[in-house]
């Protein structure tokens, strides 16, 4: 039996993030991991994912290079090559992660893990390890739809989708979630045909209906066929997906060679042996965690998609530090959610933190919105990406920033900025106040806090709301 401070169950972000915490913090730590370091999102998620999407988005920009007044002609893409790079950056981040660890001093067991009891884990050869502390972080796979046909060649998840090297030449998307929504991207941009079948009546439906309705848009100006608030029926040999409308009941089909099943993830907990170790699930089936990530359990923590709080890797890389740190004793504070920013890599790209307008009204705020369009903005234009607007939701009464929701270039990178206020629990006006660099992105932040207070140089009177 091997004795350990803190044993670390999954090596993705969260895990590997906490270990090396618990490590620094001088715990003596072990991480199990049954398959890759890095988890899903270095290996079947956000990272082989962006990489896919940025060579789709050099490919379809050097076929529309002539706006710029750049020839290129015979432009081609080896999809076989594209899966190549997108190995090599997984990779090259996977050993990176396996060094940190070690230099750490980390003890990285390749295993699966099974809880014994509220402090003893059961690795696959047999041997025990010991601990005071388990943080339980293994992640979840894609949600099996329960749909006739589902099982036939040619229907994939997502993980199935990035181990092929054949490029389809229509592909049927189930699922207008954040995955549906980036695969379609990046087909599009290869010039594959795209339909994107969905029960909801929009695509990304958490997100602000400003949002999702210029996605929709984008989407459709781009090819992609939306078919939306339908039910899929069955999956037929031939790969005919079958849909009934929610709202009429009238049927129809599409059909393609290749169909991605993208209906949302389940967590990771089936035979980690919670039951023996008396750790409680909720109702949705997510190990139940308190603010801190600790369970029913004292000992116990649970983070990342295992928790359900957000599936999402920054955030479980985030509970894995905030655990990491409360195991040793440090004074810590639990997380806000509304600060944690969401982001989508479609084109442009969205982004949103904290609540939608909708969701401020309904929690009875007095609220007040700022939008800039990114056709005002410099650098976008300079860029050719000048579609899209920046969105402020605050309170009028404190000046409170409540959400922010973003669709256009670099939307991702200038979600982090507004988290960082918020953070500081900074203000509209004080954002407003904030000299930003010209010309740059990151101006319609500035730009749209003016447009709150009604004071914005670059909009006309009359498309500004005063308060």
């Amino acid at each position: 039996m091997q004795r350990f401070d803190a044993v670390v169950i999954g090596g993705g972000p969260g895990g590997y993030s906490c270990a090396i915490r618990l490590s620094q913090n001088g715990l003596r730590t072990a991480l199990v991991e049954a398959a890759e370091l890095g988890g899903t999102c270095l290996n079947r998620g956000c990272i082989p994912t962006k990489a896919l999407l940025h060579s789709a988005a050099l490919y379809h920009q050097a076929i529309h290079s002539e706006d710029f007044g750049v020839t290129a002609e015979n432009v081609t893409f080896d999809y076989a090559k594209i899966m190549q790079r997108k190995d090599a950056v997984v990779n090259q981040l996977r050993q990176g992660i396996g060094f940190l660890e070690r230099d750490y001093g980390v003890t990285v067991l390749r295993s699966r893990a099974v809880l014994t009891s509220r402090a003893t884990v059961l690795l696959d050869d047999g041997e025990t390890l010991s601990c005071k502390h388990i943080v339980l972080a293994a992640g979840s796979s894609p949600a099996r739809l329960s749909i006739p046909g589902a099982d036939l060649p040619g229907v994939v998840d997502s993980t199935g989708l990035l181990n092929r090297t054949v490029c389809p030449e229509h592909i049927v998307i189930v699922g207008g979630g954040v995955i549906g929504v980036e695969f379609a991207t990046f087909f599009r941009h290869l010039g594959v045909r795209v339909t994107i079948i969905e029960m909801l009546d929009r695509v990304l439906g958490p997100m602000d209906r400003a949002v999702t309705d210029f996605v929709e848009a984008e989407l459709r100006k781009s090819g992609v066929s939306l078919v939306l608030g339908v039910r899929v029926e069955a999956i037929e040999p031939g790969l005919e997906v079958r849909y009934t409308s929610a709202k009429d009941g009238t049927r129809g089909a599409a059909q393609g060679d290749l169909v991605l099943l993208a209906g949302g993830r389940v967590p990771n907990v089936k035979d980690l042996g919670l039951e023996a170790a008396g750790v409680r699930l909720d109702r949705k089936g997510y190990v139940e965690t308190d603010g801190l990530c600790r369970t029913n359990v004292p000992g116990i923590y649970a983070i990342g998609d295992v928790n359900g709080k957000m599936q999402l890797a920054h955030a479980a890389a985030a509970q894995g530090l905030l655990a990491a740190d409360h195991i040793a004793g440090k004074p810590c504070k639990q997380l806000n959610q509304n600060r944690i920013p969401s982001c989508v890599y479609c084109a442009p790209e969205t982004a949103m933190v904290g609540l939608t307008e909708e969701e401020a009204r309904a929690a009875g705020r007095d609220v007040g919105t700022g939008i800039f369009q990114f056709s005002a903005n410099g650098k976008a234009l300079v860029m050719g990406q000048d579609r899209g607007f920046a969105k402020f939701v605050f309170d009028r009464g404190t000046d409170e920033i409540l959400g922010f929701h973003v669709a256009g270039p670099r939307a991702t990178d200038l979600a982090g900025e507004v988290a960082a206020v918020m953070e500081c629990e900074g203000t509209i006006a004080e954002f407003g106040s904030t000299v930003h660099p010209h010309p740059t992105v990151s101006e319609v932040l500035m730009e749209a806090a003016h447009v709150c207070h009604g004071n914005c140089v670059n909009v006309p009177a009359g498309a500004q709301k005063r308060p």
